[in-house]
């Protein structure tokens, strides 16, 4: 019975005691490689994964953020319109400064700025004694021409008298009439001299060359005058313009240019008088378009027989051209100032700026006409930024009103 209990005792123990593993098989080690493969796979995944999608949207934002975000306006076409207003200056018609044509001291001024004068007045006078001793010198000269011309003629005749009867000499003769014409130039020159010097001496007055207003007094009594006949500086003593009629000068746009001819009709306007519109005429152009300011030069003269208006004035001149052609009106702040002309940037497709050359007419202040280059459908990108080249790429955010200035 001992012996059937131990038996049974050492098969229950056989029971509980698992099975040795079989040598050459760890599986257990196995299944625990993979599993730390596993995990450290999953770690390096969701270390780089993140790291590269936030890499793709900075690049992506940063690729957003190089758009330029621009607003946009359409050119709004302007109304045909007869007149365009200009800026002018007024001048009188005939302007001219008075200077002196003999060296001396003014004696005496007789007229004074603003003083109407008639043509041949008397405006001041110059004491000129070196001149004046001059012409007593060369009166002096004269006379002592006067008379060796008087002696050789005398001699001459008697030469000649002489000649007849064989008592001179042919050659004595001819002699004689030889200085008998030297004599004669020579009192020539002293006469030419004496005139010379009695002209300059009439320069001691100086009188106004045409009617008009005296503008200016550049001199007065005791002065030392220089005509500037030797090298010095010359003298203005007075300004003289003549204000009847007065000349404006307008740069008309050479886009107006063609229409811009002899015989159209102007009106002055001056902030002096806002109320006012003075008539005047355009009477000639300079039939050259200047380079400089691609603007021609006309000239439009308004009658001014009261002499309300006064030369040198700034004003405005509303030129009434015919057929003058519908415009584009942009905001001013359009504009993209270039070495290689004045350019505005379109959007033609919506996203891709392209760069066009325009020409402008008028300048309203903040709003500019365009006359050439644009065809009116564009759309036009206000405040461009200034490194925009044509081919960018654009964002449009909002479109203000057309031809909104911003």
């Amino acid at each position: 019975m001992n012996s059937e209990h131990t038996n049974r005792g050492a098969a229950a123990v056989q029971e509980a005691d698992p099975p040795a593993p079989k040598p050459g098989r760890p599986a257990g080690h196995y299944w625990v490689a993979v599993l730390a493969a596993l995990t450290v796979a999953a770690l390096i995944v969701s270390g780089i994964l993140p790291r590269i999608q936030a890499s793709k949207n900075l690049r992506r934002e940063t690729q957003e953020m190089a758009v330029p975000t621009v607003t946009v306006v359409q050119p709004r076409r302007s109304t045909a319109t007869p007149e365009i207003v200009l800026p002018a200056n007024v001048q009188a018609f005939i302007d001219s400064p008075v200077y002196a044509r003999t060296n001396g001291y003014l004696k005496q001024w007789y007229v004074d700025i603003g003083a109407r004068v008639k043509a041949g007045q008397l405006l001041a006078e110059i004491d000129t004694p070196e001149v004046n001793q001059q012409l007593r010198q060369a009166r002096a000269d004269l006379n002592t021409a006067e008379a060796n011309l008087n002696l050789s003629r005398i001699t001459t005749e008697r030469y000649n008298d002489l000649l007849k009867t064989d008592s001179v000499s042919k050659q004595d003769a001819d002699n004689a009439a030889g200085d008998y014409a030297a004599k004669q130039a020579i009192v020539h020159s002293a006469e030419a001299n004496v005139k010379r010097l009695e002209e300059l001496q009439s320069f001691q007055k100086i009188y106004a060359p045409f009617t008009g207003v005296i503008t200016a007094r550049n001199t007065d009594i005791g002065a030392l005058i220089d005509s500037g006949a030797s090298g010095g500086q010359r003298t203005e003593l007075f300004h003289i313009a003549q204000p009847d009629k007065l000349r404006v000068y307008v740069n008309v746009p050479e886009a107006y240019s063609q229409a811009a001819k002899p015989g159209l009709t102007a009106d002055l306007t001056l902030a002096e008088f806002p109320d006012r519109r003075f008539p005047g005429k355009l009477v000639r152009t300079a039939n050259a378009i200047d380079t400089n300011t691609r603007t021609l030069l006309v000239e439009i003269d308004v009658d001014n027989p009261t002499g309300t208006l006064l030369s040198g004035a700034y004003a405005e001149v509303h030129l009434k051209l015919p057929g003058a052609p519908s415009s584009l009106i942009l905001p001013v702040n359009a504009l993209l100032f270039r070495s290689e002309g004045l350019r505005v940037a379109t959007v033609p497709d919506g996203q891709h700026a392209e760069l066009k050359p325009v020409t402008l007419g008028h300048d309203f202040g903040n709003e500019v006409e365009v006359v050439s280059g644009l065809s009116g459908d564009e759309t036009v990108i206000v405040s461009p930024p200034d490194s925009i080249v044509s081919g960018q790429t654009v964002r449009i955010v909002q479109t203000p009103a057309s031809g909104a200035p911003q």
